[in-house]
């Protein structure tokens, strides 16, 4: 991580780690072992409770989130900043409503969450955790000009649709994922073709051989504006 962040200039590192702690949602030495590797903030997703005792570190936390459309009372928060080279970040991460667990409206949970960020800043990145391209088509579409960037997660696999929109701001429909490349989307293949083939198969295991990738995108914004300039995607293979 930091020969990519020198490599690339990143003044900045934000990553969904939902599936962070081996392959099933995050814990507090996971977190903090992403962070002693140069992960700045943490978005989630659908996993975050996976492991439950997570709950009271995220409710502790000022730089790790959870979808902020999970219904009220939930641990944690769905939005925050930090700070990072002098300049004020905020970060909101929301989660789709297609084919996905239920949750409350995207679109009017970013409006709410939007009005209470660009008090503090104009530089404000979105985590779209969705399985439906059309749905995070969507919300890029309903927050342009709105955010600096919006890019979406979840589905394991990148994307090659990012661009700039009409309003400034940068987008990527799925960064893609961060781990094993053999098995099936980070998991061995047996388990997952079983349950494909005959409906039935055992619990899912990360695929923990061979060779391993690096997705992720780097993205230029102007600090007064918040407008992007630039946007970049990443997809390094054959990591040892």
């Amino acid at each position: 991580m930091a020969l990519l962040r020198e490599q690339h200039n990143v003044h900045a590192c934000i990553a969904n780690g939902e599936n962070a702690a081996g392959g099933f949602g995050l814990t507090a030495q996971t977190a903090e072992e992403m962070f002693a590797s140069g992960v700045d903030f943490i978005t989630g997703g659908n996993h975050t409770f996976d492991k439950r005792d997570f709950a009271e570190y995220l409710e502790n936390s000022n730089r790790v989130i959870r979808p902020a459309n999970y219904a009220p009372g939930v641990a944690g928060r769905g939005a925050a900043t930090f700070s990072a080279n002098g300049v004020t970040i905020g970060v909101l991460n929301i989660m789709g409503r297609t084919f996905m667990p239920p949750s409350d409206d995207p679109f009017r949970c970013a409006d709410g969450w939007l009005r209470e960020l660009r008090e503090r800043t104009p530089v404000i990145i979105v985590d779209v955790h969705a399985e439906a391209t059309s749905e995070k088509v969507a919300l890029g579409r309903y927050l342009d000009g709105r955010v600096s960037c919006v890019f979406g997660t979840h589905t394991h696999v990148q994307t090659a649709d990012e661009q700039i929109l009409s309003g400034g701001t940068a987008y990527i429909s799925d960064l893609g994922m961060t781990g094993p490349t053999d098995g099936i989307i980070g998991m061995e293949s047996g388990a997952v073709l079983d349950r494909f083939l005959t409906g039935l198969s055992e619990r899912f295991s990360v695929q923990k051989s061979g060779p391993k990738q690096f997705c992720g995108a780097v993205v230029a914004i102007d600090p007064k504006s918040g407008r992007a300039n630039e946007i970049k995607r990443i997809f390094l293979k054959g990591i040892a």
